[in-house]
């Protein structure tokens, strides 16, 4: 039995675990209780009035939780912006408190969430396998569905291989702790995504971090590695809080010159960047020279999980030493199969793409004309400056009761005075939807003093 001790008030006697058990189990012991203190009449009255001391124990672990008081003091004023349940979605437009706001804020990047293709896919998935694999890849989760999407991811990122993931996070968190091990190094770009960051602290090699896009600090950083010493180069393909995309010509070049893998997330890349949505490397044609692609299904492909494309050998030897993929459950059988459907709507409706990038130049003007700071985004990631964190959630709360659903970005992840709100186009958006955004931002952006 485990130790357990009980106090009882006013006295200052305790129940070892033998009168725990004496009490609930068996004969009641002398009325002493071998405590002269407690009478019989003591103990009927306050046996139900112990308590355990771990109650009265301070647990050290526990007070930064006690003391977080920020987001309740945000909850209060009506400000915050977090797990917001939505009640409704119909892909450009979504239900939360009852009220339909104009989602710009989601990562479904072509619109195929609701793609009667990617549905009926998921749905006859369903119905044929079951609701999930209840096991892993490893072992017993592995299904044709998951065989044949890996095959054709590595067929439409003209690589050879490729390792399905049940996350993309997952997916980051395999390669780098597969591939980087004791005496490796990773370089990481600062501004990587908070999965890469993760996958290098479980590795057990040595993270170096570079200013964000500065190769020539990043050159000066390899200089000082001995010959020899494994290396990772990992970026994001594009950025996905700044919206500006990775130089990966230059990098390759250094990549090459310090024989370094070179690994590239590809979460906001694929069916966004690319001749046929392909990604980045694909973008600036240099396909063959990344060692790895990586990326979610979470975006454009319209679901979640996680993929990694490379050479056989590196595929292989991650199937066999890939932690997170090894020791989770596989992905769920609608969600691989409406992941196939969407890569294959992808490739067939290029229209899709066509007009998300219409509708990104169309918001990225409009901002610029009102004279909003959107920084150096290139893509249909754009980031709107506010500035202090207090004026950023009112004017996301002042937005999202004209109807406008953003993301508010607030430190750690920027700098206390560089507040933004995230904005982020779907190929399904009307013109007269974002002109509404366009018009609330103009609104707001002179009342609360941004433009």
């Amino acid at each position: 039995m485990a130790a357990v001790t009980v106090v009882f008030r006013n006295t200052g006697a305790q129940l070892t675990p033998w009168h725990a058990v004496a009490l609930t189990r068996g004969p009641a012991p002398p009325c002493d209780f071998w405590d002269p203190r407690l009478s019989c009449t003591d103990l009927s009255t306050r046996v139900a009035d112990f308590v355990r001391t771990e109650t009265l124990q301070h647990i050290a672990l526990f007070d930064k939780c006690k003391s977080f008081t920020r987001a309740r003091e945000i909850q209060a004023a009506g400000l915050y912006p977090y797990f917001k349940p939505i009640t409704q979605s119909e892909d450009t437009v979504v239900v939360i408190e009852g009220e339909p706001r104009v989602m710009m804020g989601s990562n479904n990047y072509l619109g195929l969430t609701h793609h009667p293709d990617v549905l009926a896919a998921a749905k006859a998935a369903l119905e044929r396998y079951g609701s999930g694999c209840t096991g892993s890849r490893f072992l017993n989760g592995t299904l044709d569905l998951h065989e044949r999407l890996e095959i054709e991811l590595a067929e439409f990122f003209d690589k050879e291989s490729c390792l399905v993931f049940s996350t993309g996070y997952q997916a980051n968190l395999g390669v780098i702790s597969g591939l980087v091990g004791r005496g490796d190094l990773v370089f990481l770009d600062k501004l990587d995504h908070a999965s890469i960051v993760d996958g290098a602290k479980m590795s057990h090699g040595e993270t170096v971090r570079f200013n964000h896009g500065d190769l020539a600090g990043l050159e000066r950083k390899l200089q000082r590695v001995p010959a020899n010493t494994g290396m990772m180069i990992i970026v994001d393909g594009v950025y996905s809080m700044e919206g500006d995309i990775a130089d990966l010509p230059a990098l390759i070049k250094v990549a090459q010159k310090y024989c370094a893998a070179l690994a590239v997330d590809d979460a906001h890349s694929v069916g966004v960047l690319g001749p046929k949505g392909d990604g980045t490397a694909a973008h600036f044609g240099v396909t063959d020279e990344v060692d790895l692609i990586v990326g979610t299904f979470s975006k454009s492909l319209a679901s979640i999980g996680g993929f990694a494309a490379g050479s056989e050998s590196v595929i292989h030897y991650l199937k066999h030493h890939a932690r997170p993929m090894i020791f989770t459950a596989a992905l769920p059988p609608a969600n691989t199969a409406g992941v196939l459907a969407a890569l294959r709507v992808l490739q067939q409706e290029p229209e899709r793409r066509e007009r998300l990038w219409v509708n990104t130049r169309r918001l990225q003007d409009g901002l610029r004309g009102l004279g909003f700071e959107i920084g150096p985004t290139e893509t249909p990631i754009i980031p709107v400056l506010i500035g202090p964190l207090e004026k950023t959630f009112l004017f996301w709360r002042q937005l999202f009761d004209a109807g406008v659903f953003t993301n508010p970005v607030v430190p750690p992840a920027v700098p206390p005075s560089q507040c933004r709100l995230r904005t982020s186009l779907m190929a399904t958006h009307t013109a007269e939807q974002i002109d509404q955004a366009l018009e609330a931002f103009a609104r707001l952006g002179k009342e609360l003093g941004v433009i």
